[in-house]
């Protein structure tokens, strides 16, 4: 009977752990079933019934839209620090200072609790509707 080597053994294991830490990746993303039904597109993301899912996760609160705030990638959003600290944006020439008020999850999503969004991408900065105002931005051209 021929011998199985080690490196060959090796081989295979890897395979199998890249091949299973690719599924885990592809399963981060949102991807529609049919069989949940759409809600009516939310108007803005800080106030209740908005695309941010629950309260603000600095402090248990929904926040007016015409106010400029910003929700941080979990990474920015650095487990909290960053709660009630202004920002300073800028864009089109202007800038605008905004208080961290949430974060957007990037690492879970696509449920009640998310808002059915799929996980932020890192490094996002996610603003209220004041905040665009403020840079000079149309609420058609921040998509």
């Amino acid at each position: 009977m021929k011998q199985v080597y080690p490196t060959f053994t090796y081989l295979l294991v890897l395979f199998v752990l890249l091949v299973t830490a690719g599924a885990l990746v592809e399963a981060q993303k949102c991807k529609p079933s049919g069989k949940v039904k759409g809600k009516k597109p939310p108007k803005n993301d800080f106030e209740e019934g908005g695309d941010g899912g629950g309260p603000s996760e600095c402090d248990g609160r929904y926040h007016d839209d015409d106010t400029p705030m910003v929700a941080l990638s979990t990474g920015l959003f650095s487990n909290k620090k960053r709660c009630r600290h202004h920002i300073t944006i800028n864009g089109n020439g202007r800038s605008v200072k905004a208080l961290v008020v949430d974060h957007c999850d990037s690492t879970m999503g696509c449920d009640d609790e998310h808002g059915y969004q799929p996980p932020c991408a890192n490094n996002i900065v996610d603003a209220s509707k004041a905040v665009w105002k403020a840079l000079g931005v149309n609420e058609k051209d921040k998509e």
